[in-house]
């Protein structure tokens, strides 16, 4: 069960620690805590500790279960984690938590000289071969976490859909063939700053904190 947490952004400076040394991950995160009290570090001495068995079913079960790991790790501290990916209605959600496995979990072209990010989006197109439903979204969830417990968690969504052949060359993943109707590009045809602004991960947090100012008790 979730404890309810009430924190003054304008009065009171919060730092969260992120168990992740992604630099993305962390730009994502900073440019979200942009005009607020909230500094955003990175967990120290993370590449020292053994990483937790992401053994959830769901974002939410993996981000929770990183997050109250880590924070053991840093007593009294605020901790926080995600766990991220790329979900297609149309595939009963697939790739989902398995998004940066998809292709080395089918064993598709297991002897190619391709990256796994070109695996897995080769692996994508064939699953959605004679698929008409192309809607898709990133998915994030966050959960904050104090002394192996967590405390609060929030989702961000990005909706966009799959197209038939990847366009860009920028960002990673399954930027390629995530196309964003509004803009009339891919992920990764856009500009950093629009992504970072635009990113899942950002909005997870902007939406956890927004819910740190309607509950209590406070956590500074």
């Amino acid at each position: 069960m979730e404890a309810s947490i009430q924190v003054n952004l304008v009065l009171m400076p919060l730092i969260l620690y992120v168990a992740s040394s992604n630099p993305g991950k962390l730009r994502d995160f900073r440019v979200a805590a942009e005009h607020t009290s909230v500094e955003i570090l990175p967990l120290p001495n993370l590449a020292a500790i053994p990483a937790p068995d992401e053994t959830g079913a769901t974002f939410a079960e993996n981000a929770r279960l990183k997050a109250e790991y880590y924070s053991l790790q840093l007593p009294g501290q605020l901790v926080l984690a995600d766990d991220s990916g790329l979900e297609v209605p149309a595939l009963q959600n697939d790739p989902g938590v398995r998004s940066a496995r998809f292709a080395d979990d089918a064993h598709y072209l297991p002897n190619s000289p391709l990256s796994t990010d070109e695996r897995n989006n080769l692996f994508l197109l064939d699953r959605m071969t004679n698929v008409t439903a192309r809607a898709a979204r990133y998915r994030c969830v966050l959960s904050l976490a104090r002394d192996g417990a967590e405390i609060l968690s929030a989702t961000g969504e990005v909706p966009g859909e799959i197209l038939a052949s990847p366009r860009g060359t920028g960002g990673f993943g399954y930027d390629p063939l995530f196309y964003l109707p509004q803009l009339h590009k891919t992920m990764a045809e856009i500009d950093l700053n629009t992504k970072h602004h635009l990113s899942h991960r950002g909005a997870a947090l902007r939406a956890l904190l927004a819910r740190t100012q309607q509950s209590a008790p406070e956590i500074a």
